[in-house]
């Protein structure tokens, strides 16, 4: 079956994370340091919009971790650091009419100030993250729910995205995955599946 559709992760894949510069920003240390520490719930919780971000920022440390968080700082450091991974911007504009594309990420409400900043909805045809949909990858009904509002089939799929385990869980229902690590290798597998010519 043709590849209808390309169905990118957002952080790490489209844009650069700062999520690793806002932890050290915001408390001092880096996320490894500071991974012990945390409320291990409020992140997932707060990317499938259970808690809002001031109920995240109030449970970022675990109960009784007594550590400083400035979240002005984290904030600060987060909206700086957001940049276009090199040559992803260009790979959006060159699929234009030779196949969908759509974003899907888990991510927070903080995905809106995205969609303006980066004028994403000008260069793919939706945005789906665990905000919108309730669920996480790798859980199964995040890739269910995606095929289900994009009206694909799995095998009309390839899905990008930079942790092996989301593309692994993507093959399991039966779409294409492949695991990114940049874009000169993401171009030979769109031209691989006849996406792009070379």
């Amino acid at each position: 079956m043709t590849i209808r559709a390309v169905l990118f992760d957002l952080m790490d894949t489209l844009l650069i994370d700062p999520y690793p510069r806002a932890v050290r920003a915001g408390t001092g240390g880096s996320v490894a340091d500071r991974a012990g520490h945390r409320d291990r719930e409020a992140w997932p919780e707060f990317e499938i919009a259970a808690i809002d971000e001031t109920e995240f920022f109030a449970r970022f440390w675990a109960p009784g971790t007594d550590l400083p968080f400035d979240a002005t700082a984290f904030q600060r450091a987060r909206r700086a650091g957001y940049a276009w991974v090199p040559g992803m911007r260009d790979l959006l504009d060159d699929l234009e009419g030779r196949a969908d594309r759509y974003i899907v990420s888990n991510y927070p409400v903080w995905i809106e100030e995205l969609r303006a900043r980066f004028a994403l909805d000008a260069r793919v045809e939706g945005v789906l993250a665990s905000h919108h949909l309730g669920v996480r990858k790798p859980v199964r009904a995040f890739y269910e729910r995606v095929l289900e509002q994009v009206d694909l089939q799995p095998a009309e799929a390839l899905f990008v995205d930079d942790r092996e385990a989301n593309c692994e869980a993507a093959r399991e229902i039966g779409i294409a995955a492949h695991r990114f690590e940049g874009v000169d290798d993401l171009r030979s597998r769109l031209v691989h599946e006849g996406v792009l010519s070379e």
